[in-house]
């Protein structure tokens, strides 16, 4: 699964009559979901239309997360499968989270999603853990668990310690949560840059119209780009672009804005 994952969308997984429909929006990865978007009763319908062949993009599912009653099953299912990654929501247990990355296998990429205080507070070690490729945010489920209000500034130090979680443990960086607001794509907009400054990869998306919003918050602006390659052109040791010093960590960040555009 490709480390460049801007704008993953998230697809019922018992409703099959519209996965075909899901890659056409753009995104580039498809996460069918067990978890939070099917009822009780349809856990096992759901589980039984999981597929892989809708599409060529990476395939990732959303499990149950441990101890409910689906977990177990969900885990054959995904088995059986070949899934490009599994996302695991509540992960909180570090040696849990080494159990099933074992299971898993080195050709499953494991999204751990954070979406609690103890799963906060355990994310550099959940980070460290082979396997693991990403961090997600579950912003709204870790806002209700401490009582919070689902806002930028209160979420600020949340995400900056996915942030240095992902960085220490030398993986992508994380994947911020997602923006329940459907009729306002400037919000989706917005939060999708929000995230970006703070140095996330991507946003999960539960609507086709926010694909491409999050996809151009996420691209380099012509500005961006503009800036970056003179700033490469500058030559090396100290010098000023624009009236502004560029030394060596400057052009660092010229050269992950170039390689972002590669990469898109």
């Amino acid at each position: 699964m490709s480390d460049a994952i801007r704008a993953p969308l998230f697809v019922p997984a018992d409703r099959p009559d519209i996965f075909a429909k899901a890659p056409r929006s753009g995104t580039d990865a498809i996460i069918l979901d067990l978890e939070d978007a099917v009822s009780r009763n349809n856990k096992e319908a759901a589980r039984a239309a999981l597929t892989c062949d809708f599409t060529e993009l990476p395939v990732i599912v959303r499990i149950n997360p441990p101890r409910t009653p689906w977990h177990a099953a969900d885990l054959a299912a995904v088995a059986s499968l070949p899934v490009a990654g599994l996302m695991l929501p509540k992960s909180e247990d570090p040696a849990l989270i080494t159990d099933l990355a074992e299971t898993l296998g080195p050709d499953v990429a494991l999204l751990a999603l954070i979406e609690s205080a103890a799963g906060l507070a355990a994310a550099r070690d959940i980070a460290a853990v082979p396997g693991v490729t990403h961090l997600a945010f579950g912003s709204i489920d870790f806002c209700a668990d401490i009582g919070a209000a689902h806002q930028r500034e209160v979420l600020l130090p949340a995400r900056s310690e996915l942030v240095l979680a992902a960085r220490l443990a030398g993986i992508c960086a994380p994947i911020d949560g997602v923006t329940a607001q459907l009729d306002d794509l400037t919000e989706t907009q917005a939060d999708a840059a929000h995230a970006r400054a703070l140095g996330m990869s991507g946003k999960l998306c539960i609507h086709p119209r926010q694909v491409g919003e999050v996809q151009r918050a996420f691209a380099p602006s012509a500005n961006e780009i503009h800036w970056a390659k003179r700033v490469l052109a500058s030559g090396d040791g100290a010098t000023t672009v624009d009236g502004a010093m560029v030394d060596e960590p400057v052009r660092l960040r010229a050269r992950a804005i170039l390689g972002a555009l590669a990469t898109a």
